[in-house]
């Protein structure tokens, strides 16, 4: 199987223009006037448990709602050198968890060093994968390669069913999905006790909000488990954020506006108290860093006196760092809140 699943889809906007679209909305209050009236302002980082690392935005799909742009034309992909200075700051912070996002990051060539790396050292492991990768000929190995380090497997699976996962993924999507969770969960992946985390991420396939976490989630465990006899740990709920490929559908389809009004009426306190910016830094393919993976597709870099590239780490800096918002962070403090782990509160 080659790395031609879907055409990629029409060029996007520039980030500045994005940001440009995201600010005049007059029916939207800034997001940091939300942040001030919940007693959060300055929103600022608790600490940094989690390095989240963009190794790059090849992918062998091109899905819809993707926020990085992905797709098997892209040729960002991260260095060896750069690699190695996110092991360094893994070293050097104390950080326990390497999150690793792309694109497909199993496609990039420092991937599965960076990993055993990581292992060795004794850090935590996660992966976020498309789940086909896995059936792409030259990662024929990669499930074994995987479990063999124990590594945290996060899924993308939009639904159970394969009209809303190929409306969202492309044709054909769902049926290599669930070849590949086949294959995770006869390597033990998301059996109970057995050591080898398998979550699923659902993603709304529209400009809505995901249901509530736990009901989604029971309602994927029993109807996975029925039709597929499949299995998996967690389910995560992640809002789609209004910037890159889904900014696009948002304006083309007319919903842009009522979904950031949406957005904004349904802002937490709770959530935004406790959102992921505040202890994760994400570093980009290149080695710039960000609050967060949607700063990093709007070149948001870090602001207001922190070091802006990972050669630059400094961690007593970077964890009391103010976060850089924009309205686009409505996604992540809407309802019960979105993050990388689903759910805030």
């Amino acid at each position: 199987m080659g790395l031609t699943l879907i055409a990629r889809a029409s060029p996007l906007a520039a980030p500045s223009e994005q940001l440009r679209i995201l600010g005049q909305g007059n029916t939207v209050p800034p997001f940091e006037e939300k942040i001030a009236e919940a007693g959060l302002a300055p929103l600022c980082a608790t600490g940094i448990s989690v390095l989240q690392v963009n190794v790059g935005k090849l992918c062998n799909q091109t899905c819809a709602h993707c926020h990085v742009d992905a797709g098997p034309d892209r040729r960002e992909q991260m260095s060896r050198e750069t690699a190695e200075l996110c092991l360094r700051a893994l070293e050097k912070g104390g950080i326990p968890t390497l999150d690793i996002t792309g694109g497909a990051p199993e496609l990039n060539p420092q991937f599965r060093w960076l990993v055993e790396r990581a292992r060795a050292l004794g850090h935590h492991v996660i992966d976020r994968c498309n789940l086909t990768v896995l059936l792409v000929t030259p990662q024929a190995d990669l499930p074994e390669f995987l479990a063999r380090h124990e590594v945290e497997i996060v899924a993308s699976l939009p639904y159970y069913r394969a009209a809303q996962t190929d409306a969202q993924r492309g044709a054909g999507v769902f049926e290599r999905s669930l070849a590949a969770l086949r294959k995770l969960n006869a390597l033990g992946y998301g059996h109970p006790d057995s050591g080898l985390t398998l979550n699923l991420v659902y993603n709304p396939v529209g400009a809505f909000l995901a249901p509530r976490q736990e009901a989604i989630e029971a309602q994927f465990r029993r109807e996975l488990d029925r039709r597929w006899g499949i299995v998996f740990n967690r389910l995560y709920t992640i809002t789609n954020m209004p910037i890159s490929r889904f900014l696009d559908y948002l304006l083309a389809s007319g919903n842009y506006q009522g979904y950031m009004e949406r957005l904004a009426s349904a802002f937490n306190p709770a959530a935004a108290a406790g959102v992921m910016c505040r202890y994760t830094l994400s570093v980009g393919w290149d080695g710039t860093l960000y609050d967060c993976d949607f700063n990093q597709m709007l070149d948001l870099p870090t602001g207001l006196g922190a070091p802006h590239h990972i050669r630059d780490f400094d961690p007593a800096r970077l964890a009391e760092r103010r976060i850089v918002t924009r309205n686009h962070c409505y996604g992540c403090t809407a309802g019960g809140g979105s993050s990388c782990a689903g759910s805030i509160s």
